[in-house]
């Protein structure tokens, strides 16, 4: 079973190396050129060495005295081997470093460009460090034995000429070369075999390690507020000392073999020596042949490593390889159809849901899906707005996904004017619909930045506008850079209510049709977003076309301003009118607003807003924001 297994590793490990010269043929190409070359001056130099012991040293010893003709040809064929052997191994090494690095570039762009083709869905089941390492240290070691890789090409010709220049030099010294040189690669045969499951096991556990810390680092806050520093940081060192003794496993495994590869060749020479000098009594062999085949055999040594190392790294590039092209061979995505919204027509669009029914993918593939919504139907009218209404878990927030087409619905249409959004082109569904969802993501970056995201045509004046429908540009005037202003990770250095709207601005500046809402200003005072909610509403605000708006509300005053309230109870629409009309028609909404609102005072008797901290006013950060 174990050697089925180790035998599977070097043949896919092969492939791999194999999928790595089909991409990049002529950069390998030159840096096998470069490794051949340096081979064959390798075995060259080992015969002028010879020859010059065999012509020059000792008939110089014999007569006390040196040609200088002799002695400057010697010179001459020994510094222009060595230059080729420079050429050689710059070509290799350029070579090999060149296609490795471009290969990693090259799969970390399609395994990146993958996650964003992905649906949320997919995301969900896959931790965000063990992403982060697919598209690092994965990448890196599917990639690592490429840098040896022409110089074990290089090495196997070399290998070929050597053992083809014993036999043309002496028959018993070539049977000596025949017994190390296969000698040495069942060693590196071995060693690879060894070394496998130990590679896979570490690849695996810099995963682990690298998921353990991003969580410690994104729940820092959960972290300390619950007082789990210990908890967290043995449960991290746990993990942290599995990936020790994995790589000081790795580590044992080299300190044995690394001494048996280096001491072989020496053996090689010993026994050519041994071997040689009884083949030199008999007359068959003269001194410079002696000289250079054991020249030859010391010189061997370093380039045949060049094997062992492709071998050595054969397990850790198979692991890192099926870790990225599980990501590569992902299904799931959501293509985009090739229909188009006029990008030129500037009235609200339409939104509408027919007979939508969803369901979370499970975890694992064999446990059910997750229902969360139903047969919903209801339309956004072009210009108005309609807030969504109900309990935690009813399927809000799962709505406002599937109106920008985060996710498809399991069965129903999603349309925008009329067409389904799947048949929408990417780009058409971007401009045409913003989602602001309740948790801002901020991009450490300026605010400026933050807002354009480099789309083209967005100005300095329409980041303002954007700013001031969004409440925003009071306290972004008075920041110390104001636009050119770095909000720090995650926007550190904002408030939770201006990241709100620093969102809703990136949003609004986009200048889209459809406006959605997923509780958006939850961190915002009620008077701000009150505001807010009353600007986005006007037909007639300069420069600002209007949008249709879906809003996921819980204050009763955002509610209030909405043109109808659609309620929703476990997945399925159960009431819509107005809010008056469902207040008074509809006791489960009545009593969810009436506890929404008695939550508000509650927290604002606790938290008192004051207008005077209000940046809109005085460009201070609000207490209430944070």
């Amino acid at each position: 079973m174990a050697s089925g297994t180790n035998r599977d590793v070097l043949g896919r490990g092969l492939a791999v190396l194999g999928r790595a010269i089909r991409e990049q043929p002529r950069i390998f190409a030159v840096a096998v050129t470069g490794s051949v070359l340096f081979g064959l001056m390798v075995i060259a130099s080992a015969y002028v060495v010879g020859a010059v012991v065999g012509d020059v040293v000792v008939p110089a010893i014999e007569r006390g005295s040196v040609a200088t003709g002799t002695l400057v040809l010697a010179a001459t064929a020994l510094f222009g081997i060595s230059v080729l052997r420079v050429v050689g191994i710059f070509g290799r090494r350029l070579g090999a470093g060149y296609m490795q690095y471009r290969l990693q570039a090259a799969y970390r762009r399609r395994v990146t460009r993958r996650y964003l083709e992905l649906p949320l869905a997919w995301h969900h089941r896959n931790a965000t460090g063990t992403l982060l390492s697919n598209a690092n240290s994965d990448v890196e070691a599917a990639w690592y034995p490429i840098a040896p890789l022409p110089f074990a090409v290089g090495t196997l010709v070399m290998l070929v000429g050597a053992v083809a220049s014993l036999f043309v030099t002496d028959w018993a010294l070539a049977l000596v070369g025949l017994a190390v040189f296969p000698a040495l690669f069942a060693l590196n045969v071995v060693y690879s075999r060894r070394m496998a499951p130990r590679q896979a096991r570490a690849q695996r556990l810099r995963a682990e390690v690298s998921g353990i810390a991003h969580e410690s680092f994104d729940g820092a806050l959960v972290v300390k507020t619950t007082g789990r520093e210990a908890q967290e940081t043995a449960r991290f060192a746990g993990r942290a000392g599995e990936l020790r003794d994995a790589l000081i496993s790795v580590g044992r495994l080299r300190g044995v073999f690394d001494p048996m590869l280096e001491t072989l060749p020496s053996l090689g020479t010993l026994a050519v020596l041994v071997v040689g000098t009884f083949r030199l009594r008999q007359g068959a062999i003269g001194v410079a042949d002696l000289v250079s085949v054991a020249f030859l055999f010391t010189v061997l040594a370093f380039p045949v490593r060049a094997i062992g190392w492709v071998l050595a790294e054969l397990p850790r590039s198979v692991a890192g390889w099926d870790r990225v092209r599980r990501v590569l061979d992902a299904t799931g995505e959501m293509p985009y159809g090739d229909r188009e919204l006029d990008p030129a027509t500037p009235t609200p669009a339409t939104l509408a849901f027919r007979d939508v029914c969803f369901a979370y993918e499970p975890a694992e593939a064999h446990l059910p899906g997750t229902e969360v919504l139903g047969e919903v139907s209801f339309t956004v009218p072009a210009g108005r707005t309609v807030a969504l209404v109900g309990p935690t878990g009813a399927g809000k927030s799962t709505i406002a996904s599937l109106a920008v087409r985060l996710v498809d619905p399991r069965s129903g249409t999603v349309t925008l004017d009329g067409v389904d959004v799947r048949d929408l082109t990417a780009a058409s569904l971007a401009r045409t619909a913003a989602l602001v969802a309740q948790v801002p993501f901020v991009f450490d970056d300026t605010v400026r930045a933050n807002i354009t995201l480099d789309r083209p045509g967005i100005s300095d004046d329409d980041v303002w506008a954007a700013l001031r429908l969004a409440e925003a540009d009071g306290f972004v005037a008075a920041l110390p850079d104001g636009l050119d202003t770095m909000v720090g990770e995650r926007g550190t250095s904002l408030s939770g209510g201006q990241r709100q709207r620093l969102t809703l601005a990136r949003a609004l500046a986009g200048r889209p049709r459809l406006l959605v809402l997923d509780d958006a200003t939850s961190a915002v005072d009620p008077r701000v977003e009150a505001a807010i909610l009353a600007g986005l509403r006007a037909a007639d605000r300069p420069g600002t076309p209007p949008a249709s708006i879906l809003v996921v509300a819980y204050r009763r005053a955002t509610i209030a301003l909405a043109d109808e309230v659609i309620y929703i109870e476990q997945g399925r629409v159960v009431a819509r009118g107005t809010h008056a009309e469902l207040l008074a028609t509809v006791p489960g909404y009545a009593d969810l607003v009436t506890a929404y609102e008695q939550a508000e005072v509650e927290r604002a008797q606790e938290q008192p807003y004051d207008a005077e901290a209000d940046p809109l006013h005085s460009g201070l950060e609000m207490e209430v924001d944070r």
